[in-house]
């Protein structure tokens, strides 16, 4: 059992964080976002899982254009 523990800490650390940052901006708890987005990828084959892997690669795009910066030289 001790596993399934260590596999879920291993995806909820490495992983894209989207349930956590949209939980954060919401003001909801993280588990709702996923567990949302687990019904919706059932309910429609799919959609809920490509729209999360669009949001992910949307968030890292973002991430990488407003990097905050210590100082001018940290180009």
């Amino acid at each position: 059992m001790r596993w399934i523990y260590d596999l879920l800490y291993y995806f909820q650390k490495r992983g894209f964080e989207v349930c956590r940052r949209i939980a954060e901006r919401w003001g909801i708890r993280a588990r709702v976002v996923r567990t949302t987005f687990i019904y919706l990828t059932f309910a429609t084959l799919g959609f809920g899982f490509a729209l999360y892997l669009f949001i992910a690669f949307w968030l890292k795009i973002k991430d990488l254009i407003y990097a905050k910066r210590t100082s001018v030289f940290d180009l």
